[in-house]
């Protein structure tokens, strides 16, 4: 039976199916609106969702939001910032190296968060949760890996930027953390809507202002394609309230780490949507992340 503080476990399924859905829509606008017109629908036409969110969860819970203390700030500056850097340098990792290099990479933020969250937020992280991390994040990097990809490991420039990004990704889930659990006198729930709310805001901002300013005609072309829009940007705000109702309940590695599953449904997507056989290192891989998770979730 799920007690409230377990609750973060359900909650990071439902935000990585949607974050998978997510990509997949703003997948097909990389082309029409270009990798920065691509990103900023999930923040500008998420913005209004989280907005909306937050206004059924007022009505809900009765809670009345007073103006947050000067030490939110820092941590949501830090969650919105890191999120679009992390961003950008996972494109141009992607850019240096392959795919599947980079993404073994990326999935090493589950152990950066757990240092971050440790370090800067005292987070607690019992022997058995640093393990399970380790293991799943092991089964990620050799479900990821091609034969001969390892050999790109070798390579400085894009193991520097890949393993940067996950610790830019790794700050912005503890910076969102840090932002949520310093919301005083409400609820948990509200608590994370309202910084998704402000999150979202500062980052449409920003990359709004950028657009204007770099690519005009780039925000023309995303009004021009509001409708697809409109609906990646509500799977956005969707996974994003998930994944800060999590954050709200427990350690940052906890549910970056569990988020580790995501790799399980893409498999499950390849093999059973497009006939993608299984390779006997994928399997081991794949026996490693499920291993880690159920270690995370008993522990």
């Amino acid at each position: 039976m799920l007690t409230i503080t377990s609750l973060w476990i359900p909650f990071t399924v439902v935000a990585a199916l949607g974050q998978v859905a997510r990509n997949a829509m703003q997948r097909s606008l990389t082309k029409p609106l270009g990798t920065w017109g691509a990103t900023n629908i999930r923040f500008l036409f998420g913005f209004p969702f989280s907005l909306l969110f937050l206004g059924v969860v007022l009505v809900a819970t009765g809670d009345h939001l007073g103006m947050p203390p000067t030490v939110f700030w820092p941590w949501l500056l830090l969650g919105a910032l890191s999120q679009i850097v992390a961003t950008g340098l996972m494109l141009l990792a992607m850019n240096d190296r392959s795919f599947v290099v980079t993404t073994a990479y990326l999935k090493t933020e589950a152990i950066q968060t757990a240092i971050f969250g440790f370090v800067f937020l005292g987070d607690h992280l019992t022997w058995l949760k640093v393990l399970a991390i380790v293991i799943a994040t092991v089964g990620v990097v050799i479900t990821a890996l091609r034969p001969g990809g390892e050999k790109s490991f070798a390579e400085l420039k894009p193991t520097i930027t890949g393993l940067v990004a996950a610790a830019a990704f790794a700050l912005s889930a503890v910076g969102f953390r840090g932002a949520i659990i310093n919301v005083p006198g409400v609820s948990f729930v509200t608590a994370a809507s309202f910084t998704l709310v402000l999150g979202l805001f500062v980052q449409t901002l920003i990359l709004t202002i950028y657009l204007l300013w770099r690519a005009p005609k780039v925000l023309q072309a995303i009004l021009g394609l509001w409708k697809p829009s409109l609906l990646a940007g509500f799977m956005g705000a969707f996974a994003s309230q998930f994944w800060f109702l999590a954050f709200a309940l427990t350690a940052a590695a906890n549910v970056r780490t569990l988020a580790l599953i995501e790799v399980l449904f893409a498999q499950a997507v390849a093999y059973y949507s497009f006939k993608q056989p299984i390779a006997p290192r994928e399997i081991f891989g794949i026996v490693l992340i499920v291993a880690g998770v159920a270690l995370l979730v008993g522990a």
